[in-house]
């Protein structure tokens, strides 16, 4: 008889929390924090160039942070290079050589991550659990919109 728990906010945390730290060793290597690797991905996601308030929005409902935070994060990263506004278009920011080298770091490593925490999982086990949690997902979202 399996004493697996029950899906809840806890197991999730858990999880969320257990496997965080294990990516943050991988940032950690790469000096760069969470918030800004998630700003490269989505610039990397946007085919290497984004507008800079798109970007923010993504930034802002991904991570459940203010304005102000997202654009010190973009901030951070084009002074160190990463991120650059695009000549003669500033709405959009694209990623640097350099921001587009560390994003294909960071994407190698968390790929491996995953191959690791998640590889020898059934199929069907993970469809299951990524249904679920899309829907929890959406329902808190749709919450923190209401208020």
């Amino acid at each position: 008889m399996s004493t697996a728990p029950t899906l809840n906010g806890q197991v999730i945390g858990r999880a969320h929390f257990a496997t965080r730290a294990v990516l943050d060793g991988l940032l950690a290597d790469e000096d760069i924090t969470f918030h800004q690797a998630v700003a490269l991905n989505a610039t990397a996601d946007g085919g290497d160039a984004v507008e800079r308030d798109g970007l923010v929005g993504r930034m802002t409902s991904t991570l459940k942070t203010d304005e102000s935070a997202a654009l010190a994060t973009i901030a951070e990263l084009t002074a160190s290079g990463l991120l650059e506004a695009l000549p003669g278009d500033v709405g959009r920011v694209a990623l640097t050589e350099k921001g587009r080298a560390l994003q294909s770091r960071i994407k190698a490593g968390t790929a491996k991550i995953t191959e690791r925490l998640y590889g020898d999982l059934p199929a069907e086990d993970l469809r299951t659990a990524g249904r679920v949690l899309t829907l929890v997902t959406a329902r808190a979202n749709a919450e923190l919109a209401g208020r």
